[in-house]
């Protein structure tokens, strides 16, 4: 039995795994990062876990938020998915510094315009 969940669950999911993310690679460096494998594989599931919930983003929310590239934010989950072999480490790391805040941003905003009484659905 398939659950059904609204958008903004999968807007919860984004924030929430951004954060793990952010969380995960605190106080690190790069070099750091990359020769741990627990902190490497947790950053890519929750990137995955964020490309699997942008696709799942309306259009019109997604619209909402033009400063986050959402076909991006998918693409690199079918890159992690799928191409485990040849995994990018250093785009995994820039990702996580450069575009995820950006990513938590936008998707807060979304989340906070949602709760005021004028805000559509």
């Amino acid at each position: 039995m398939k659950s059904r969940r609204a958008y903004v669950d999968y807007l919860q999911d984004i924030l929430d795994a951004a954060q793990k993310a952010r969380r995960f690679v605190e106080g690190m460096d790069f070099d750091a990062f990359v020769a741990n494998d627990e902190k490497v594989f947790a950053v890519i599931r929750a990137l995955e876990i964020i490309g699997e919930a942008a696709m799942k983003v309306p259009k019109s929310v997604q619209k909402r938020c033009p400063e986050v590239p959402w076909p991006e934010v998918a693409g690199m989950r079918d890159k992690l998915i799928h191409g485990y072999f040849g995994v990018n480490v250093r785009r995994v790391w820039e990702t996580v510094l450069g575009d995820l805040p950006v990513l938590q941003a936008g998707v807060e905003r979304i989340l906070a315009d949602l709760d005021t009484p004028d805000s559509p659905r």
